[in-house]
């Protein structure tokens, strides 16, 4: 049938008024982990200031840890981001999330990936270089000395929540360090794990224990991953370490660990520029490293390690967004 030009016109203004809202209102209640680790509370936090300002969402964070946040996404659909997933520890739960299309990876949010280990501090290793592998940390057990225990010696593990608290659980027991004298310490926290190790490291005391990177304290304090002997068996470590009921663990290194971005499908299905922007954001160790320092340094939480990066690296993160959106981010910072 035929339509004027005119007709035609107003009938697709009439199509944008009603479309734009409702794409507008699409994004809608966005929530967003906040993992209580540096750099995980900082990329939740630029998240959200680019969602709520740049694309419109109500941006809102909650509070995540790895195993908590995985599991809730996949039964619930709640989160809808966890911005920085390190997915070793949750693989087979990932894989079944994805394969149910319930989850989606979108990106790497470290996309240098991420290092696990147990770690000496290099002072230790120069004045005994056994103690570069597992055989001599066992051999010279007697130098972790436990304080709370003078008769044990101490292996200073991960806080409750945290995936390597099940993996380095089943490592200890793998590596039969019980069986030398250690005991499985439980640091409390992240900022408990990263102040036991900063503060023998200022004082050049031993410490045996495990720990990852990117971080602060790896790139501020040489360290050497004690090698165990044993190779990565990728098999092993998905089927049985990352398991909490792994019945026989066996000694295994690490594999590389992917740190991703993941989101809940409905988010995916609802908010396609939101996926846009997920897709292109990533950090480099290097970059991570530096400005875990500067977090420090300043004694700055998440919040404002957001301001000054949003202020300070616009040329980094304006590739990620819509020259829309980064208008109004940059409009949303100068009224801060």
């Amino acid at each position: 049938m035929f339509r004027s030009p005119v007709f035609a016109a107003a009938a697709l203004g009439l199509i944008a008024c009603l479309t734009l809202p409702a794409q507008a209102a699409d994004c809608g209640r966005v929530t967003i982990a906040d993992m209580n680790w540096s750099s995980a509370t900082f990329i939740a936090h630029v998240d959200r200031f680019i969602l709520e300002h740049g694309y419109g969402c109500d941006a809102q964070l909650v509070v995540g840890d790895t195993m908590p946040t995985g599991t809730s996404m996949i039964e619930k659909g709640e989160p809808d981001i966890a911005p920085e997933l390190w997915t070793n520890g949750i693989s087979a739960a990932l894989d079944r999330g994805i394969t149910e299309k319930r989850l989606r990876v979108v990106s790497a949010s470290l996309v240098d990936g991420g290092e696990e280990g147990f770690w000496v501090p290099q002072y230790l290793v120069d004045a005994t270089p056994e103690l570069a592998t597992i055989a001599g940390v066992k051999k010279h057990a007697a130098l972790f000395r436990n304080p709370e225990d003078p008769a044990t010696s101490l292996f200073m593990g991960c806080p409750a929540g945290w995936t390597c608290q099940i993996t380095a659980g089943h490592l200890f027991r793998a590596l039969k360090l019980a069986e030398a004298g250690f005991v499985l310490g439980d640091p409390g926290s992240g900022a408990g794990l990263a102040g036991s190790l900063a503060k023998a490291y200022e004082r050049k005391q031993p410490w045996f224990g495990y720990y990852w990177a990117p971080t602060l304290l790896l790139g501020r304090y040489d360290m050497v991953k004690v090698e165990f002997g044993s190779g990565i068996d990728t098999a092993h470590f998905v089927d049985c370490i990352t398991q909490p009921d792994c019945a026989d663990p066996r000694p295994t290194m690490y594999p590389p660990s992917p740190v991703q971005t993941v989101v809940a499908a409905g988010l995916a299905e609802r908010a396609p520029d939101v996926i846009e922007y997920l897709s292109k954001r990533g950090f480099t160790n290097g970059f991570m490293n530096g400005f875990l320092a500067w977090m420090d340094d300043n004694q700055a939480d998440g919040a404002v390690a957001m301001a000054h990066f949003l202020n300070g690296n616009a040329a980094l993160w304006t590739r990620w967004v819509s020259d829309d959106a980064a208008a109004k981010i940059r409009a949303a910072l100068a009224k801060r």
